[in-house]
């Protein structure tokens, strides 16, 4: 997790996994290969044993002998790679309950294996997850990251700033670098050639550990086609006839990318019973980087592929926010809203019973269109309806007529 100039970039994610160690036997860190969770892991206690499954000596060991791997580890160690050996969790899960002291055992995982059914139940009430995803702009501008400590103190209040030249990259340079710390150190133009090879290994080790995939092929070809319709809704139906695979295959296929955390879905919003909107999830990809080298866009296509470049940049502020919400309320729940009517909202956010909704455009001035979306679903929720955001690539934080709305900078997300 360097910077350009060689320099460590912290990660905001740090105080909490301290906290969640100090009171909890186990602390997974999990989010997808290279996003920095073995050197957050190392940094968090370098007195702790570290034991990577990706060496195969110990990764032979853990896969015969799940208990008698677990019984040799001292106290206190760190599992690097866990989902290579999945048994090995319910051999924590015994001698965790035989010996519950805190901060027992840090693991780190490249597949959201606690998502299935088996893991959850042998580690429930023992472990707690801190999803890492790659760096955020605020991150890598060692910036604090407070806009959604701000929308949720109602403490964000309209701003005039005149035009002025970008801080740092410009936008769409930061669309296409993404966040994964090596291909940020890589140089601009070989980070596409970075993105590849990561591809590649994932498929070579990482499938082949959570799922008996035997055309691959096919599973990329359903990750680039989703990367070209970036941001779109999900229907199984038309990726099915696009790929001549059933069904049934797009499904297990999807949830590989989900557990792997090279995609994410984003479920509709339905407020009770809505018969009037759509039930369709989207999907996004979780690095722009990545989605931009997967659709075969770059910088200058901000100009010439306005619309591909649009979608792309929703994806990327859909990432920024929800790798903001772990560090400002992990209870913050993520969903878009399209109706019948085809009026939506590209990002819709709850906490309990309160509802924000987020646009994203691509322009440096909007119109009196632009928060339609936002005005339908402030009439849908009611009182609910805290706030709305339409984010755009100008300078200031302006009111709309609708004072519950506002237009705010793209750049808030990692300046302020």
């Amino acid at each position: 997790m360097m910077d350009e100039r060689g320099k460590f970039l912290p990660r905001r994610l740090t105080e909490h996994a301290r906290t969640a160690l100090a009171d909890t036997p186990v602390v997974s860190i999990l989010g997808p290969r290279q996003s920095g969770k073995t050197t957050l892991a190392q940094r968090l206690d370098a007195g702790r044993s570290f034991i990577s499954l990706d060496e195969s000596r110990y990764y032979e060991i853990a896969r015969r002998d799940p208990s008698g791997f677990v019984a040799s580890l001292p106290e206190f160690a760190t599992l690097d790679e866990v989902q290579r050996a999945p048994a090995v969790l319910n051999a924590i899960k015994r001698s965790v309950d035989r010996n519950r002291r805190p901060g027992r055992f840090l693991l780190t995982g490249s597949a959201n294996l606690l998502l299935l059914p088996t893991v959850t139940e042998s580690l429930a009430g023992r472990e707690e997850g801190i999803y890492l995803l790659p760096l955020t702009e605020a991150e890598k501008e060692r910036r604090p990251g407070r806009f959604l400590h701000a929308l949720l103190s109602d403490s964000m209040r309209p701003a005039i700033r005149g035009e002025r030249p970008p801080a740092g990259p410009t936008l769409p340079e930061r669309l296409v670098a993404g966040g994964y710390p090596p291909a940020l150190a890589s140089a601009p133009d070989r980070r596409q050639q970075w993105h590849r090879e990561y591809l590649r290994d994932i498929i070579r080790r990482d499938v082949r550990d959570i799922a008996r995939i035997r055309d691959v092929n096919s599973l990329l070809l359903l990750l680039k086609l989703l990367a070209a319709r970036e941001g779109h809704l999900f229907v199984a139906s038309k990726l099915s006839s696009d790929l001549q695979l059933d069904r049934a295959t797009i499904g297990r296929y999807v949830a590989v990318l989900e557990h792997l955390f090279l995609i994410r879905k984003l479920p509709a919003w339905r407020p009770g019973e809505a018969a009037r909107l759509v039930k369709a999830p989207k999907v996004h990809l979780c690095d722009s980087g990545l989605a931009a080298t997967l659709a075969g866009l770059r910088e200058d296509d901000w100009l010439h592929q306005r619309p591909r470049m649009g979608h792309l940049l929703e994806s990327f502020v859909v990432q920024q926010l929800v790798a903001q919400a772990a560090w400002t309320d992990p209870e913050l729940k993520f969903w878009h809203y399209r109706d019948k009517d085809q009026v939506e909202v590209d990002l819709v956010m709850t906490q309990g019973d309160r509802v924000w909704g987020f646009e994203v455009k691509a322009s440096s001035s909007l119109n009196d269109d632009d928060g339609q979306g936002l005005a339908r679903l402030a009439r849908r929720c009611g009182k609910r309806f805290q706030r709305g955001i339409v984010f755009y690539a100008g300078p200031s934080v302006l009111p709309m007529p609708d004072r519950r709305m506002l237009t705010v900078p793209l750049s808030e997300l990692w300046e302020r």
